[in-house]
């Protein structure tokens, strides 16, 4: 008999357990990983805001062949006068020698990136069967235009106002991330020193403030955690380091084994990679770089100016040139095959609360 009750996220989403992937930029997310997690009775979640228009549709498409169930599309939401912003000589000649040391032309100053209404319209003809949000509130045509093809829209909050405006904007779900998590942080409302709440503070006080179901975001990597927050109230967690170092990700050989390592157990948060604060462990390029944190270009800016370096470090296996994402929890993970793991999290929590899930 099964006695695993099933909370308000999965009924909505249409899940079997209350785990999401974290969806992962700059080329992490896999459909591998999303298909696997989401084959497991998690919700897979593919980080698509570095994709065209025309991408986005293809990867539905792949989606829906490597699964038949569930699975969420991810975007960021552009923000206030970004890519408004260009490249001066100085942003260039401040990376030389990285580029020098790698044989690499100093990068171009020419910024490529998609367009976010274009890629909301694209993402709304593929119709995903969910559509997560990050680093602001969901636009107005978004919100309708999902409720109309029924797919339940999951906003990103950093801090308990940002949740409630998430609510009134019309997300269907609230991820309460905490400074814990991993890569970007999504702050909206206020600027990200003011919005680092760590996930179990912050947990309980969105669920207290919002209706809607609440995944808890940053730091869960076991069984524990996820017990831990399921306890505070959370309809689900969210997990990305975790699932990041598993094999079936897209993160780089040198980011896992890093990410496996005793380097995990220090991150720090850094505009150094994409001008952009994020957490990763910290390398000789943070180290070497901390006293131009405040001084590099905002985002899309420094990421254009990076992503030549990075994608030649990573490589080259040269973990002291990469972005090495990772939350304050990595030094849990275990690796191996998504589904295994994912077993793993959810046993170990159902012993510790009594039930499955």
């Amino acid at each position: 008999m099964n006695t695993r009750a099933v909370g308000r996220f999965c009924e909505l989403v249409g899940l079997e357990h209350p785990v999401v992937q974290g969806p992962f930029g700059g080329g992490s997310s896999s459909v591998a990983l999303a298909a696997a997690v989401s084959e497991a009775g998690g919700l897979g979640s593919f980080g698509a805001h570095h994709l065209q228009p025309d991408a986005l549709t293809q990867l539905v498409k792949d989606l829906r062949a490597a699964t038949s169930r569930p699975f969420a599309v991810n975007l960021w939401v552009p923000q206030p006068g970004e890519g408004e912003t260009r490249a001066t000589a100085e942003d260039v000649e401040r990376l030389h020698p990285y580029y020098a040391e790698l044989g690499l032309p100093d990068p171009s100053t020419e910024l490529r990136r998609p367009d976010f209404d274009e890629q909301v319209d694209a993402l709304l003809e593929a119709a995903p069967p969910v559509i997560s949000l990050v680093m602001g509130l969901p636009p107005e045509r978004l919100v309708a235009g999902a409720r109309r093809r029924g797919i339940p829209l999951i906003g990103t909050a950093t801090t308990v106002a940002e949740a409630e405006a998430l609510e009134r904007a019309g997300a269907d779900v609230v991820v309460a991330s905490g400074s814990d998590a991993g890569g970007h942080r999504g702050a909206f409302l206020a600027p990200v020193r003011e919005s680092l709440v760590g996930t179990f503070s912050l947990v309980p006080q969105v669920v207290d403030a919002v209706r809607v179901p609440v995944v808890a975001a940053g730091g869960i990597t076991d069984g524990r955690g996820l017990a831990a927050a399921l306890l505070l109230g959370a309809d689900a967690v969210q997990i990305g380091t975790g699932f990041l170092a598993c094999t079936e990700s897209a993160a780089s050989e040198v980011h896992r084994r890093a990410l496996l390592s005793p380097e995990a157990r220090t991150t720090v948060l850094t505009r150094l990679f994409s001008g952009r604060t994020a957490r990763g462990i910290a390398n000789r390029f943070v180290r070497e770089m901390a006293a131009h944190e405040e001084t590099v270009p905002p985002y899309p800016v420094q990421n254009a100016l990076m992503l030549p370096l990075r994608a030649e470090a990573a490589a080259r296996g040269r973990s002291d040139l990469v972005n090495l994402w990772s939350g304050q929890a990595a030094g849990l993970a275990v690796g191996g095959a998504a589904a295994d793991y994912l077993s793993g999290v959810l046993a170990e929590a159902g012993r510790l609360l009594g039930r499955p899930l």
